[in-house]
């Protein structure tokens, strides 16, 4: 590289945290409804030069059971209030949480840089759009109001002190519940997928609600040129992945849950990459229940079953281990 090149770097790495950070922000600004949340508030700058002292954060409709990181040297106060709806999590009935967070009593100079943590999941009937989280950032001197919200039609361009956004891609409604005889599918979802790859998988739960045998033996989909049933199994530290050639029997009153790490269908052959917030239907054969047409939520990378609460599970790089590069 050249000294200008070099220069040219350097200059770009130093206005950077100026331009990423010129108002207070979320890290991660998109999610699906029904996922785990970390938001991690982004502060990089004080007030006109002045030490930030306190940062308080208003917590939006639809995010709940939220839970703030202490950080050492500032004090740690919350705000509880109602929810607009209960929610259920770990089989608990919640109907009211933390509403609002604030960080307060430290000294951040304006020269310096630091993140502010929470820890929540956004609830599974929040409405695709945008939910804001306004700020204020008081410093030793004057303060910042981070609280500005577009009004309905429009979009923060333009806003001189936008509240922090995060946008939810996708419904946990969508992961509906699909019956067909005593056939009961429930929470079909998949996980997005980087450009360039050629294979998913997808996870849903199947009841047999009936008094007979069933069991799960073909499918198709429009996403991809081929639906194959797999199982991911760990030997000796090693994963091993394995085509189900005679499918999932379902005895009577049974439900199996195909999940990361374990049994799941594959999608071989994407027609294109699965994307965060989009869907797509599959069409599941059983051997008595016959056919049924089931919506998949598609949640973002690495991310967990829509309105699950329990952490996302690893999934393996099927790339390396279908025949795909």
């Amino acid at each position: 590289m050249s000294i200008s090149l070099k220069a040219a770097a350097a200059a770009l790495i130093l206005l950077a945290p100026q331009v990423a950070f010129a108002h207070v922000t979320l890290e991660k600004p998109e999610t699906a409804a029904g996922a785990s949340y970390k938001g991690v508030l982004r502060v990089g700058h004080g007030c006109d030069g002045s030490p930030t002292t306190s940062l308080t954060v208003e917590i939006p409709d639809h995010v709940v059971a939220v839970k703030p990181m202490p950080k050492a040297g500032w004090k740690l106060s919350t705000v509880e209030g109602a929810y607009v709806s209960p929610v259920t999590l770990h089989g608990r009935k919640l109907e009211a949480g933390v509403r609002r967070i604030t960080w307060s009593g430290g000294a951040l100079k304006d020269a310096e840089y630091d993140e502010f943590v929470f820890a929540g999941a956004v609830s599974g009937d929040a409405p695709a759009g945008t939910l804001w989280f306004p700020v204020v950032q008081v410093c030793e001197k004057g303060e910042n109001r981070w609280t500005e919200i577009p009004a309905a039609g429009q979009t923060a361009r333009g806003l001189k002190s936008p509240a922090a956004a995060l946008r939810i891609t996708a419904s946990a409604a969508a992961a509906q519940t699909v019956p067909s005889g005593s056939i009961r599918v429930e929470q079909a979802w998949s996980r997005a997928t980087p450009g360039g790859s050629r294979v998913g998988a997808g996870y849903l739960r199947i009841t047999n609600t009936g008094s007979t045998p069933d069991r799960l033996v073909a499918g198709t989909t429009d996403a991809s040129e081929r639906l194959e049933i797999h199982d991911m199994t760990v030997t000796d530290g090693v994963m091993k992945m394995r085509p189900l050639a005679e499918g999932i029997a379902l005895a009577p009153g049974q439900t199996v849950e195909l999940r990361p790490g374990g049994m799941h269908l594959m999608f071989m052959g994407l027609k294109k990459p699965l994307a965060t917030g989009a869907g797509f239907t599959a069409t599941l054969e059983f051997e008595k229940a016959g056919k049924m047409t089931v919506p998949f939520v598609i949640q973002p990378i690495g991310a967990g079953a829509p309105g699950s609460s329990r952490p996302a599970e690893p999934e393996m790089d099927h790339s390396q281990h279908h025949g795909h590069k």
